[in-house]
């Protein structure tokens, strides 16, 4: 059954009857084309090294869960700081509304990893061994032979390979290249758990870029539904000029537009899209389109742009204005959020200090002292040993100490957690008080405070029990 013609009305990829038709768009070459093959390699290149790039002794990024640390780029964040991740979910968030309120689906063309991986990874590969558009089309109207069966093996083998060696480096960013190269190297029953990690994610990743592709970006993926809500009239966008190419017609027809209606644009689309027909959900801002339509225009001597990047009302000969409310409010909301989080990432320290009561009695009373008892649990971020002192801050003179009076080494990425007892005697006990706990490092760059509350009984009633355990006036005790 041959593909539906592209239409707004439906999605082109699904048929009337819920089939999906498979796609085998043509090579498109031109300025645009080679420019995103260029930033599809650095990107890949980037994704792939950030495993083997060392920082502070550690990968780029490796989110350690294993240890509850999380190194990027050099910064160290323990389970505690995990609330971070908020400024960087919601700063992802504003910078994509920002850029999409600007120049539209750029980040789906140009940056997605889905797109790069598919365009510049899978799809070579296709085109590679089984031809161009039409060689594609017709191999696969073909019945099966021993040629198109070697095709097919050497091109779905090459497709798991490629699936499993993204997987692995995706798992390396989270137990690191050196555990990875060891898990390989050990029989799978020795690490099971990531040994079904890889087999599921790289059936998963083969699965998808093997026959899901564009559906990826239709069905699951919900920021092309978005990009309604996120562009106006003035977004920059990939669109066709309408005025200068309708009424379509061939060449030498009387009174027709610069469009010849070649269809060039359609057959490059990886979505199966009309681009003539205005912006929809399908595209994804690829510019294969500006760049097939460029050729055509250029062979036939005429100018460039008839599909280019330009806002709704750029092609109705109207300025585009940049600034309006839309992107006014977006840019606001991106510096804010990226200042509050400057402020929240300056807070964070080498290590982390936790101090809170033994659970049970909240203070314990004897007949010459009150007591109360903590646990303090410090956790060294750093990848070298750090020795801390620990001392009591705005405590009064009689409060004596039991537990981390002497320096204490905690190893690299390690914790300690130990007893801390506090007992002022119990003549001297003048109500609840409030004291500071400071830990710092021996070389004095930086210490981490947390306030306690030092608890006992109701003075008064404790007064009136030692009047009434006090001898008789004029009796020896």
């Amino acid at each position: 059954m041959a593909a539906p013609l592209p239409t707004r009305d439906s999605v082109t990829t699904i048929r009337e009857d819920g089939s999906r038709p498979f796609l085998f768009p043509a090579d498109s070459h031109g300025r645009f084309t080679l420019a995103r093959r260029g930033s599809a390699l650095l990107l890949i290149a980037f994704y792939l090294s950030l495993p083997w790039i060392r920082i502070n002794g550690y990968p780029a990024v490796f989110l350690d869960v294993a240890d509850r640390r999380f190194h990027l780029f050099g910064l160290t964040l323990a389970a505690q700081d995990l609330w971070l991740l908020f400024f960087v979910i919601t700063g992802l968030g504003f910078t994509l509304f920002f850029i999409t309120a600007l120049f539209g689906r750029i980040w789906c063309g140009w940056a997605c990893p889905h797109t790069v991986f598919l365009d510049h990874v899978y799809r070579r590969i296709e085109r590679w061994i089984d031809g161009d558009a039409v060689q594609r089309r017709a191999l696969d109207a073909a019945p099966l032979s021993g040629d198109k069966l070697l095709r097919r093996t050497l091109k779905h083998g090459l497709y798991i390979l490629a699936s499993a060696l993204i997987a692995h480096l995706f798992l390396a960013y989270f137990v690191s290249l050196p555990e990875v190269w060891a898990m390989i190297r050990a029989a799978p029953v020795e690490h099971w758990s990531a040994f079904a990690f890889m087999a599921v994610f790289t059936g998963v990743l083969y699965f998808n870029f093997a026959w899901f592709r564009e559906q990826l970006c239709i069905v699951i993926c919900p920021y092309g539904r978005l990009q309604s809500a996120l562009i106006d009239d003035h977004s920059l966008v990939i669109g066709y000029d309408t005025a200068r190419g309708e009424p379509r017609g061939k060449i030498g027809t009387a009174g027709a537009g610069d469009c010849v209606a070649c269809n060039r644009c359609v057959q490059v689309c990886p979505t199966g899209i009309d681009i003539r027909q205005g912006l929809q959900l399908e595209c994804v801002g690829c510019t294969a389109c500006i760049d097939a339509c460029d050729d055509v225009m250029t062979r036939l001597h005429r100018p460039r742009g008839l599909i280019r990047y330009d806002s709704q009302v750029g092609f109705t000969n109207r300025p585009t204005r940049w600034l309006r409310p839309r992107t006014a409010l977006y840019g606001v909301l991106l510096l804010l959020g990226a200042s509050v989080a400057g402020w929240a990432l300056s807070t964070v320290r080498p290590a982390s200090l936790g101090v809170t009561r033994i659970t049970g009695t909240p203070y314990v009373v004897s007949a010459d002292f009150i007591r109360n008892q903590f646990l303090v649990r410090l956790v060294n971020k750093r990848n070298v040993p750090v020795r801390f002192q620990l001392r009591l801050e705005r405590a009064p003179a009689d409060l004596s100490q039991t537990g981390l009076r002497d320096p204490v080494e905690v190893p690299a990425l390690g914790e300690i957690v130990q007893p801390l007892v506090l007992q002022q005697p119990r003549a001297d006990f003048r109500g609840p008080f409030v004291l500071t706990v400071r830990v710092g490092d021996a070389s004095g760059t930086f210490h981490l405070d947390r306030e306690i509350e030092f608890l006992g009984p109701d003075v008064r009633l404790l007064r009136e029990e030692e009047q009434e355990s006090a001898p008789p006036h004029g009796t020896k005790p």
